[in-house]
Formats: C-alpha cells, structure tokens, sequence
C-alpha cells in the first residue's frame, strides 16, 4: 500500500499523486464548501480515474483534510518565517507577522478559503478526527513565544503573552474574516493599521 506512516518511505511519484490530490481538494473545498466536498467531487478536480485513486493514498477524510490543513498552515508559516526573519526587533518582528497574514490571504485566497472551510468543519464536528488539526489552525505558540521574547528584551511592556497573543490571532482573523464574506476591504490598510494599533498597546513605556 502506499499509505504508510513514515512519509520517507515513499517514492517521488506517490509524494507527486498526493499532492495533487490534496491541491484538488483545496480548489474543491474552495469553490463547493465542505459540506459538498467528496471524493467524488475531488477526483473530478484532480482528474483520477476514480476515487479509488483518493482511496490508495489516503485511509479517508480525516487523513486527506489533516495533509490539506497541515499544507495550508505550513505554506502560511514559511511567509510569516520569511518576513519575520527580515526583521531585527520583536516590534519589527510582531508587525510582520500581522502583515504576512494579510499577504497569505492577498496571495493564496483559495488556499485560505479551504482553510476556512475545514475550521468550520472542525468546529461543526462533521467528521470525527481532526482534533490535532484544530490545534494546529488555532495554535498561538509562535506568537507567545515572539511576545515572551520581546518581553525580555525590553521592547514590550508587562501582560499576558497568551491573552494579547489572542487578541493579536483574533482581530486578524476577525478582519479576514470578513473580507472573506465578500465584503469590500483594503487589505493593505487594514495590515497596516492593526500592526500600528498592537506596535502602541505593546511597547514598553
């Protein structure tokens, strides 16, 4: 079989036929929400001979919706490492990640679209299974961990790192959030005004 829960066990084409199949079921997931998306729908979009295809390289959809959010997340993070590590100060550092936000959204929209549609399958508790995707989409660690650091070096003023790291995850997301709805926002300016207004509630006094 070419499931097998060490990944360095298989070849480049099996890697190549799973990542196709998990970009068909970004586009589906995108475009039909989670409620239509079946493997029906993603073989279509990918082009298989059948969903037997789906069926050989992924034991069902738990395990082909964890590779979807865990390829979402990590394409997300290496933007958000990227502009980060560009920067030389925790005020720097923080801005940059309220921005990369905003750039994986402007970038990849279907990607973010499928993204949101399996947080709403999670939190809907259509399929069983997902519990360490939950986690992993809702996962703040990186940003305490940015807060706590930039504590101690003086650049932030004294609070809880996980309380503003929340308030930091859910006023981007409640700005994303919308413009997903389809309402009209400059993402630019949006960027650019959370990072002003969380650069003046953290820096130190």
């Amino acid at each position: 079989m070419a499931r097998t829960a060490n990944p360095n066990n298989r070849t480049f084409t099996q890697n190549a036929r799973r990542a196709q199949i998990v970009q068909a079921a970004i586009e589906t997931l995108a475009e039909s929400g989670y409620a239509k998306t079946s493997f029906t729908r993603i073989s279509r979009q990918a082009q298989l001979s059948s969903t037997g295809m789906i069926s050989y390289h992924f034991s069902g959809k738990p395990e082909l919706f964890a590779e979807v959010a865990n390829t979402i997340v990590e394409k997300a993070e290496r933007i958000a490492g990227a502009r980060m590590g560009d920067e030389h100060t925790y005020r720097g550092k923080l801005s940059a990640y309220i921005a990369s936000s905003f750039e994986f959204v402007a970038r990849y929209p279907v990607h973010t679209q499928a993204l949101t549609e399996i947080t709403r399958m999670v939190r809907d508790q259509q399929i069983a299974g997902l519990e360490s995707v939950e986690r992993s989409i809702m996962s703040v660690e990186r940003l305490v961990s940015l807060l706590e650091q930039g504590h101690k070096a003086g650049e932030f003023a004294s609070f809880d790192c996980f309380t503003m790291a929340l308030a930091v995850r859910g006023a981007i997301d409640s700005v994303l959030g919308h413009h997903l709805c389809h309402m009209a926002m400059d993402l630019d300016r949006c960027s650019r005004e959370l990072a002003d207004m969380f650069d003046r509630c953290t820096q130190s006094a």
